[in-house]
């Protein structure tokens, strides 16, 4: 049958070569029960994720050499639909999104890639990568056998493919893409919904393979996959996995390397040594091909942190931190388990294991052919390491450890053993900067304003703004006709708001009554406050903010957030007043927002103040400063710690979200990682902000003159924000930081 799948393949990369005008060099992909066949030749593949958005192209050409000297063979990326089709026809493929000048550095660096075209990502992303528009399509239905989904999919599918061949980037056309990948983790959606996900299982599948891009098609987490397409594994383990067909090779293709930080929670990590236990424990079991997520996290910039509360960093305790610095010990301890097994390659690739059982969780993988062997020693016992004589040799091996020794003889790395412990991240303050803060003021909105739209009854936030901004306002009016009678019992009557969330301030007659959010785990909330009221109309202003799209889920499209109700007042004398069908105005985003106070000439047009008139701990104000950049090269943050939630630019340029506020909660304690590792086993920064530290790129700085915004929501304190240095030394295990004093 693999013969058959190949011989399928070479048609396709022979169609693509002859297609091509200016394809220079014919690379056959394909594959057997073994490993991925690149012309003729089967491989051992470690591969490793780094998005392109979650850095700057300035960054890239850095991060792919380093990803190559840790010992990858291959880079993997999403494709992100919502950022190259923001409004439907209208494409981007710049600055960040330069997905052909990211995929042709892969090429110059001498490195495969692979091309996750999706276009579902997941990946913590905004909207799960679809753009916003795409939900308001008439009768549309996401990731099922509806017409409507299917049509703009394929559209952009297609775009992309016919895109890449224009650049002659697939491997049958002398490119670096070896591999591209259809939908994403459809499997359990597909599980879950029944013949209509059969169904659609069943015709992107041909559409992806009517794509002809002369290389094979992956589908992560589907066991349904069809021939001729791969099915793949993603998780934390994926030792005992099994492709649907003993003719396709075994494929990790997400190991992932920790996990992302949500505000609010602690930051996660994974030690090494379970890591590279993971992909020897892979490898040993015909496992030939592995990609670490992420290889490089970065940044979510902007708004493109997905709803569940994710932050800005996105760091995910990879082997390249957030800032593009190598973390150690995670990145040379695995740089040499890749090596051992490049040694070892030979004898994997030719000879199925014999396994072995010398004692108590202990097993032995030996690959041997006439002309090679490589064995692979391991103790499963998480907590006692064990003695082992191997073919009359002695070898010692810790907890939870496999020994790789690509000779038969000589062990060359031990899973446990790390060499370089590294050190701490250094976060060091520049001494010699400070800012000169000025302050806006927010106007808070009420139905006085002019420019709203009126409806009746509350309307579900996304449907209003459709995600042009965080930020929605529902107004109304309650009337009070009569100084006396209107309190129960000579009590403040109670306003109650309901929301599907994910933040709410409510203000009453232009003043701020309080303010409540959600958690990542249940981003709905209520708000339950007294309140005065005066005769005559008091201004109801509930300000409702988005943490971001959600990016998961079945059917994820249908999910509210905003203000939906009920929204009362209870005990007044007439008994509770329901406001949810009142009149209802709306007005999206904020004033600032529309008057670009973020960039140069947005900033000229309004009154900031400063000095002794700085506003300092009010919600709902802008914040601005010129400064000039450090010298050096160093990768550079903003440490927010003074401030609660808001947004910050750079010379226009979107930093992210800042919410330094929202204290990490969990149980933090040292990880004892022998035995099954989990997203929550390992975590730190327990008791302080999720996130501190905010990435600023150096290539969006000017030598001078260059202008920071801050917009704050909750009310922080802009005169303790600074600029540090991320240090060029070792990071630690956990990637936690250490503060010094001076440079």
């Amino acid at each position: 049958m693999w013969r058959i799948n190949n011989n399928v393949f070479l048609l396709m990369g022979l169609w693509a070569f002859i297609s091509s005008s200016s394809s220079t060099v014919f690379a056959s992909v394909t594959y057997d029960g073994k490993s991925l066949i690149i012309n003729g030749q089967r491989r051992i593949l470690i591969s490793g994720s780094i998005h392109y958005p979650r850095s700057t192209p300035q960054m890239w050409p850095d991060l792919i050499q380093k990803a190559k000297n840790g010992g990858l063979d291959v880079i993997q990326t999403y494709v992100f639909w919502n950022a190259h089709e923001p409004t439907p026809g209208n494409y981007y493929f710049e600055g960040r999104y330069d997905l052909v000048g990211f995929l042709k550095l892969i090429q110059q660096a001498g490195l495969y890639a692979h091309l996750r075209i999706g276009p579902y990502v997941c990946a913590e992303w905004n909207f799960g990568g679809f753009p916003v528009w795409l939900k308001y399509i008439p009768g549309i239905e996401f990731r099922t056998d509806n017409q409507p989904f299917k049509a703009a999919m394929q559209k952009f599918t297609r775009k992309i493919v016919h895109l890449m061949k224009s650049e002659n980037l697939f491997a049958s056309q002398g490119g670096p893409i070896i591999l591209s990948q259809i939908e994403n983790e459809y499997g359990p959606i597909e599980w879950e919904i029944g013949a209509p996900g059969k169904a659609y299982t069943k015709w992107f599948s041909r559409m992806a393979v009517g794509l002809n891009t002369g290389i094979p098609w992956v589908m992560c987490k589907q066991e349904t996959a069809p021939d001729p397409f791969i099915d793949t594994c993603n998780g934390f383990y994926c030792e005992k996995f099994k492709p649907n067909n003993n003719n396709k090779p075994k494929m990790f293709t997400e190991n992932w390397t920790g996990w992302y930080t949500a505000f609010g929670g602690p930051v996660p990590y994974r030690p090494v040594e379970d890591l590279a236990y993971s992909v020897a424990r892979f490898i040993q079991n015909n496992g030939s091909f592995v990609n670490y997520y992420m290889y490089h996290g970065g940044t979510n910039f902007g708004r493109t942190a997905a709803g569940l509360f994710v932050t800005t960093s996105y760091d995910y305790d990879a082997p390249i931190d957030e800032y593009g610095l190598i973390r150690e010990p995670k990145w040379s301890h695995l740089r040499s388990m890749h090596k051992a097994i490049k040694q070892a390659e030979p004898a994997l690739l030719s000879a199925y294991p014999t396994v072995t059982w010398p004692g108590n969780n202990l097993e032995v993988h030996v690959f041997e052919s006439k002309t090679a062997c490589a064995a692979f020693l391991a103790n499963y016992d998480p907590k006692s390491s064990a003695a082992m004589k191997f073919r009359n040799r002695k070898y010692n091996l810790p907890a939870w450890s496999v020994s790789i020794l690509p000779d038969c003889k000589t062990e060359v790395f031990n899973t446990a053993k790390v060499l370089n412990k590294g050190g701490l991240a250094k976060m060091i303050p520049v001494n010699d900067l400070s800012f000169s803060w000025q302050s806006y003021i927010e106007q808070t909105v009420t139905t006085d304003d002019a420019d709203t739209l009126q409806m009746q009854g509350m309307w579900e936030q996304l449907n209003v703004t459709r995600d042009s901004s965080d930020y929605l306002w529902y107004l109304t009016d309650v009337n009070i006709h009569s100084n006396e009678g209107f309190l129960k019992n000579g009590q403040d009557p109670i306003l109650k708001v309901m929301s599907a969330g994910h933040v709410l301030h409510v203000f009453v007659n232009g003043k701020l009554l309080g303010t409540v959010y959600g958690t990542s785990n249940d981003t709905r909330l209520t708000f339950s406050d007294g309140l005065k009221l005066a005769a005559g109309v008091n201004k109801i202003s509930l300000l409702s903010v988005t943490v971001g799209l959600p990016n998961t889920g079945l059917h994820f499209e249908r999910y509210s957030s905003g203000v939906l109700g009920p929204v009362t007042i209870e005990g007044l004398d007439e008994g509770t007043r329901d406001l949810t069908e009142h009149q209802w105005s709306y007005k999206v985003g904020l004033k600032g927002e529309s008057l670009s106070l973020h960039t140069d000439s947005g900033s000229s047009s309004v009154e900031w103040i400063g000095g002794s008139l700085l506003v300092q701990k009010q919600p709902l104000t802008w914040y601005k400063a010129i400064f000039d950049a450090p010298t050096g090269d160093d990768p550079l943050a903003f440490d927010m710690k003074t401030m609660g939630k808001g947004e910050i630019w750079v010379n226009g340029q979107s930093i992210g979200r800042h919410w330094p506020a929202y204290i990490a909660s969990g149980n933090c304690n040292d990880c004892n990682y022998g035995g099954i590792f989990s997203d929550s086993k390992c975590v730190t920064n327990c008791g302080e902000p999720s996130q501190r530290w905010y990435h600023v790129p150096r290539a969006w700085l000017k030598p001078t003159g260059n202008l920071a915004v801050v917009f704050e929501e909750l009310g922080g304190d802009p005169t303790g924000i600074s600029l540090a240095r991320r240090s060029s030394g070792e990071v630690g295990i956990n990637g936690s930081l250490e503060m010094v004093s001076t440079v």
